[in-house]
């Protein structure tokens, strides 16, 4: 079955170091919900854009790529028949109803890397 990667788009990610069951509470409710469906494979919450360094020509600077707007706040990937199905699986993200936004693509390739 093809696999979809849902980006999350942001102010920023709730997920800090400290944050309180409470105020993930949303975020873990829709990954539940969409571990329920059996087609989650794969979820990765990022901390705040305070915590990111970026790398650009020039060399490293503290903060994010994008110092304003939108960030990745977070990232999925769901199995799914289609681009229609995986658009409605991640419709009920939380980061909709703040004023954020999702991604939805279609995986070209990749996977797990193995260790030597």
């Amino acid at each position: 079955m093809p696999q979809y990667v849902v980006l999350i788009y942001s102010d920023d990610s709730v997920h800090a170091p400290d944050a309180t069951k409470e105020q993930l509470m949303e975020c873990d409710e829709h990954f539940e919900s969409l571990v329920s469906t059996g087609r989650m494979r794969l979820a990765y919450a990022l901390t705040p854009r305070s915590h990111a360094r970026s790398l650009r020509g020039d060399g490293v600077i503290e903060g994010p790529y994008r110092p304003e707007g939108h960030v990745v706040a977070g990232f999925y990937v769901l199995e799914a028949a289609d681009i229609d199905e995986a658009v409605r699986l991640a419709g009920k993200d939380p980061s909709l109803l703040s004023g954020g936004g999702v991604e939805v693509r279609l995986v070209h390739s990749g996977g797990v890397v193995a260790q030597p």
